[in-house]
């Protein structure tokens, strides 16, 4: 399932569909890549996008920034730049930096 295919894609072998007609196989592989699915059903999506996020929100609210990504391991995995420097591996992989932040 592909639900980033709006954007581009997540696999070199994704190409957009339709509900009409929203699979196919390439490679042995089964593709769902239906553009924008959460807003099919719009509301349902935010309510569990909502639920999702909630208890990081609430624990950034309390225990504040640097203490929540000491704590969340899945938080600190999320974090790309950290006061203007990089501090993902991949991202600066990818741009040829070094990470200048461990988190």
């Amino acid at each position: 399932m592909d639900f980033s295919i709006d954007n581009g894609g997540c696999v070199e072998t994704s190409r957009p569909t339709n509900h009409a007609n929203p699979a196919y196989v390439e490679e042995g592989v089964i593709h769902f890549c239906v553009p924008n699915v959460p807003a099919r059903v719009a509301r349902t999506a935010s309510y569990a996008l909502s639920n999702a996020i909630l208890p990081y929100v609430l624990h950034l609210s309390h225990a504040g920034l640097q203490e929540s990504l000491h704590t969340i391991p899945e938080l600190r995995r999320g974090v790309n730049v950290v006061d203007g420097r990089l501090a993902h591996p991949g991202v600066a992989a990818a741009l040829g930096r070094p990470v200048e932040v461990t988190l």
